[in-house]
């Protein structure tokens, strides 16, 4: 035990109680000398830094899905990010609390192996320099992208750079947490340091999950865009904010030139997606798919851009992150058909619904020809919206001439759903969410209680049968190539303003989506048609345009709080349908489901009182 008491982190003993510094030596391997005495062991550790990553599909803990106000879960839900959703955050016993590892993966123990992994690695008698240096590079990744994630949680926090000696002086041990602007330039070094090493490209069937080149240039921007924003770039909420040692945590003054980094790092991360021949998903269809209509080809490709495993516009798919499609599923299209094989009980917001543009590409609130007056009035559905909406079903008015993806998106009472083992785009399968229908309130742990179903998650290969359900699994796209424009359309436009760069990256998105461009769209249809003419109001566009293109796939939980957003928009009733009714004019009827709650302090979560007793030189984020 000689060699590991060397490398005891004095760090961890501080910062996580209640765990055992040995358990994440691999293969209960007691050394960190055993650990690298070859490649093989080795390489089970570079696999234990891995395991660290946080789960991104993960509904019970990435925040992103239900800790906001995109998607709402059934009252029996007792999910720490439900429960985050409802304003239960606390001090005492913090939910989600990658801090500490008690509800999270602990962020600092895998930082503590990361650094015992670069420490080591070198000594690895049988691995060849070339792999030395790719593992390291990937080691650094992981490193900085651990920060990442603290950082957009907590705000300052310590920057664990190398891990502490066992003859540590009580002032090395009791650390500070930095300025943010400090940890930022730590991220985007380590990041650039990893980048000039890891390879363009990696063996999906041996190395699926693995750092490359465009995973870390496509990260270095997300944590740019991310450093620039409101929240973090001369925030005066937090001026005064202070470590131990009297040093601001947060600069006051707004940096431009935090736009401008944020901006060339997502053109460099674009043009190298380019150049490997990433690009924005077409769908292809399959066999006996023939003849589909533009409408379903669309949504097919809005669809299978997040559910088909590797495709042509995914950068990072994180294989060990498979979202649970059960728990998404409504139970049944098919009155006959009544089974247990699938239990939805989470169900996207009404203002989601009505987030999404009309079918002319503009906010259904700015589209002069929409009538947003009576969008909650019902309509019964012609033979023109067959392949949207159930022919001769009474449904919503708002469910009338949307934009492709609020289709491919969402599943709404009347709406039609193509796939699930049925390509039959004449006889489709369609949602009866009404109480006595097909998919509508049946047991009271599995419904949605606002009316809709996150249809956009559901591979549309899996297949609903009448006792089983065969879900084909997906990698989760934690970033994808229109991620990325969108990033640096806003990166532009908050530099330089509006430009035809800007222009061009929405207009890719936009196209793939069915929609004519943003300058087309507003003077021809907005009550506004000057909108994109000025920086606030492209903005705008742009906020609008991210929220529509990446909904549900738990963006908009960070994108509000670093937009500093939330505390408008997560202050709002959570509203959705008349669930417990059966007829049209009864289930239409909005519905009050939750008053939710968004404090100034909820931006910044807590840190755990006793994380703070033990630690006299950690402060508290403010408020808390």
């Amino acid at each position: 035990m000689k060699t590991m008491k060397r490398y005891l982190i004095i760090l961890y003993v501080i910062l996580l109680s209640g765990c055992d510094y040995l358990d994440v030596v691999p293969d209960d391997v007691a050394t960190i000398d055993h650990a690298f005495y070859m490649r093989a062991s080795a390489e089970r550790y570079l696999f234990t830094c891995y395991s660290w990553m946080p789960n991104h599909a993960s509904l019970s803990t990435n925040p992103g899905f239900l800790g906001g106000d995109e998607m709402w879960a059934v009252p029996t839900s007792g999910m720490s990010s439900v429960r985050l959703a409802r304003g239960l955050q606390n001090q005492n016993s913090s939910l989600l609390n990658y801090w500490d590892g008690t509800e999270g993966r602990a962020m600092f123990q895998g930082l503590r192996d990361c650094n015992i992994f670069l420490e080591n690695v070198r000594n690895v008698p049988d691995l060849e320099e070339s792999m030395k240096n790719v593992w390291e590079a990937e080691v650094k990744f992981l490193k900085a992208y651990y920060h990442f994630w603290l950082m957009r949680m907590y705000g300052p926090i310590p920057l664990i750079k190398e891990n502490l000696p066992i003859d540590a002086t009580i002032d090395q041990v009791q650390v500070h947490r930095e300025p943010v602007d400090m940890i930022v330039d730590y991220i985007v070094e380590l990041m650039d340091e990893a980048i000039e090493v890891l390879p363009e490209e990696v063996d999906m069937q041996a190395m699926a999950g693995r750092i490359n080149k465009p995973i870390a240039m496509a990260v270095k921007a997300q944590v740019l865009v991310t450093a620039a924003s409101p929240l973090f770039n001369g925030n005066p909420d937090y001026i005064g904010f202070k470590n131990a040692r009297g040093e601001n945590l947060f600069n006051a003054e707004h940096d431009l030139g935090k736009w401008k980094r944020a901006m060339d790092a997502s053109k460099e991360a674009i043009d190298l997606c380019s150049s490997l021949g990433y690009q924005l998903y077409r769908y292809l269809p399959g066999i006996g798919q023939t003849g589909l209509s533009e409408s379903t080809l669309i949504q097919m490709s809005i669809r299978n851009s997040v559910t088909e495993r590797w495709n042509s516009e995914v950068i990072w798919g994180n294989s060990n992150s498979l979202i649970d499609q059960p728990a998404l599923t409504p139970r049944t299209w098919d009155p006959s058909r009544n089974h247990n094989a699938v239990a939805g009980a989470f169900a996207p917001t009404l203002k989601i619904a009505e987030m999404f543009y009309s079918k002319n590409g503009v906010p259904i609130n700015e589209d002069k020809d929409y009538d947003y007056a009576n969008r909650y009035d019902i309509q019964v559905a012609s033979n023109e919206d067959r392949l949207n909406i159930r022919e001769g079903y009474t449904t919503a008015k708002l469910h009338f001439d949307r934009e492709d993806r609020f289709y491919a998106s969402l599943g709404f009472d009347g709406g039609v759903w193509y796939g699930q083992g049925n390509f039959d785009e004449s006889n489709n399968f369609y949602i009866q969410n009404r109480m006595g229908g097909a998919a509508g309130l049946q047991i009271l742990w599995a419904y949605s209680v606002t009316g809709y179903w996150p249809k956009k998650l559901i591979n549309p290969q899996n297949v609903i049968q009448t006792n089983s359900y065969t879900q084909r699994w997906y990698s989760w796209p934690v970033i994808r190539l229109a991620d990325l424009y969108l990033m640096y359309a806003e990166a532009y436009n908050e530099y330089q303003g509006p430009g035809e760069e800007v222009f061009y990256y929405l207009d890719q998105v936009r196209e793939r989506a069915g929609l004519k461009g943003v300058q087309e769209s507003w003077t021809e249809h907005s009550n506004n048609p000057g909108k994109f003419s000025t920086q606030q109001g492209l903005r705008q566009i742009i906020h609008h345009e991210r929220l529509i293109e990446l909904a549900l796939e738990g963006k908009r939980y960070w994108d509000l709080r670093r937009w500093k957003r939330a505390h408008t928009e997560q202050s709002m009733p959570i509203e959705g349908w008349d669930v417990f009714e059966q007829s049209p004019e009864g289930f239409y009827r909005k519905r009050v489901i939750f008053n939710q709650t968004f404090r100034q302090r909820d931006y910044l979560w807590p840190l755990n009182e006793g994380t703070l007793l033990r630690n006299k030189n950690l402060v508290q984020n403010p408020g808390w």
